[in-house]
């Protein structure tokens, strides 16, 4: 297995404390919120109906799905409706002036094929 690197996304500052914003990285959307103290990172997208969750408001540590109001605590992912669903929460550093983000690449997804024609 190999160790998964961090990625720059943003310059500090980029990201307006209370607010969140969405980048790409290693084939997956990510949102990245800054609380005005400190950067967290968690799957862009809403379990629910695929909203970006980076442009939900934030508040006390939970991101509110901009769509239906979905609520994700960024410390763990969980929806705080029901802590059995849950999206990815990403490691963040600052690393000077520069925001990155630790984020294992996107798994390819299989569909089941067609069964051979009769």
């Amino acid at each position: 297995m190999h160790d998964v690197l961090f990625t720059p996304v943003a310059r500090v500052g980029a990201i307006p404390a209370g607010e969140g914003r969405t980048f790409e990285v290693a084939g997956r959307l990510v949102a990245v919120f800054f609380d005005g103290t400190s950067y967290s990172a968690i799957d862009d997208l809403c379990p629910h109906m695929g909203a970006s969750l980076g442009t939900g408001p934030l508040r006390d540590g939970v991101v509110v799905c901009p769509w239906h109001a979905w609520c994700f605590r960024l410390s763990d992912g969980t929806w705080c409706d029901n802590p059995k669903l849950r999206v990815d929460v990403f490691e963040t550093r600052v690393v000077g002036e520069t925001i990155e983000v630790r984020v294992p690449p996107a798994q390819p997804v299989e569909l089941p094929s067609d069964p051979a024609p009769a």
